[in-house]
């Protein structure tokens, strides 16, 4: 069974910050890319950032330069460092393993909420 498990959500601050954890079972983890997306109250999912099985980053624009997506190949994981968060980022952020030629595998999410 494919399984993505997101862990980290919370209640932050604004311009607090926050570690977003997916940790993936039941694939070949190295042959996919992985990626965050986020959904706010009322609008589209869109996406975050974007790590491939080589290691490219690419990221929104909204999200450049206050987030970091990594992996560990060893542990299954992937992995988003949100810091300087504002209240627009309050949002689900899910967990998406993408491979070429296969159906996409999708977490359930984590819930964020930037409050003061």
């Amino acid at each position: 069974q494919v399984q993505l498990v997101e862990s980290g959500g919370g209640l932050v601050q604004p311009g607090g910050s926050l570690r977003l954890s997916c940790a993936a079972s039941g694939i070949i983890f190295i042959f996919y890319t992985m990626a965050w997306y986020r959904q706010a109250p009322g609008k589209q999912r869109e996406l975050v950032a974007r790590i491939t099985r080589g290691g490219s980053t690419d990221y929104a624009d909204s999200a450049k330069g206050r987030f970091t997506i990594s992996r560990d190949n060893t542990k299954n994981m992937v992995y988003l460092q949100m810091n300087s968060l504002k209240p627009e980022d309050t949002a689900v952020y899910s967990c998406k393993a993408s491979e070429f030629g296969n159906r996409d595998f999708w977490g359930q999410g984590t819930l964020v909420t930037v409050s003061s």
